[in-house]
């Protein structure tokens, strides 16, 4: 390996579990960036032993869980009968909280690069966030086959039933599948500089996930 080349996460990985210590040693005259460790690591998820990619990925299942469960709806342009006192579809809390995690974590995810010294630091998982919660959010609606059992805020705050467990199991296998298999253009998004090469893969992954999702649906899975 070139000297002059920058750790993946999985050489990183490789490497003895003191390498963090190191690479963060070689920035110790640099200010600790707290906040941007904390959202890039998805709040110490990225420090885990085993696997930090994927419960990276599980907290992506999570807050898409959350949104889904807080915002109900049939489709994606529906109009609840009453959020927050707003007649606002789906679609736009969906692109808010997708934008939002996706700009934040590339600031964090550059911070947390630089300051690491790594190009793609394993202790960083907000990209497996950002590109699960893309892969999760735009794929339910228009049949009780994705979404089943609900009411609406009429009834109270919490709907009956969850969103279709089975889809989001399935969005959270093929995220993986694609995380780490890497499709075209993926694997070229990794070359890209600071905390866009971070986070680009991710996102491919999260789009090819969500056309898988819209397969099944589709195949009427």
């Amino acid at each position: 390996m070139s000297p002059n080349r920058s750790l993946t996460k999985k050489e990183t990985k490789r490497l003895d579990p003191t390498s963090e210590k190191v690479m963060t040693s070689k920035s110790s005259g640099a200010r600790k960036p707290r906040i941007a460790l904390a959202i890039a690591t998805a709040f110490g998820l990225g420090y885990l032993p085993k696997a930090p990619g994927t419960f990276g990925s599980l907290a992506g299942v999570l807050l898409a869980w959350i949104l889904l469960k807080l915002w109900p709806h049939t489709s994606l342009w529906e109009t609840p009968p009453s959020v927050v006192g707003l007649p606002i579809p789906f679609t736009v809390p969906a692109l808010v909280a997708t934008v939002s995690i996706a700009l934040v974590g590339l600031w964090a995810a550059d911070r947390a690069s630089h300051y690491l010294g790594a190009k793609d630091p394993q202790i960083v998982v907000v990209d497996e966030v950002s590109g699960q919660l893309m892969a999760l959010l735009f794929t339910f609606g228009s049949t009780e086959r994705y979404v089943e059992g609900m009411t609406n805020f009429r009834d109270g705050f919490w709907w009956h039933g969850d969103p279709n467990w089975k889809y989001l199991v399935a969005g959270f296998i093929l995220f993986r599948v694609f995380d780490i298999w890497k499709p075209f253009p993926a694997r070229r998004a990794e070359f890209l500089p600071g905390g866009l090469g971070i986070m680009a893969d991710d996102w491919v992954a999260g789009a090819y996930a969500a056309l898988g999702l819209w397969l099944l649906r589709a195949l009427r899975f």
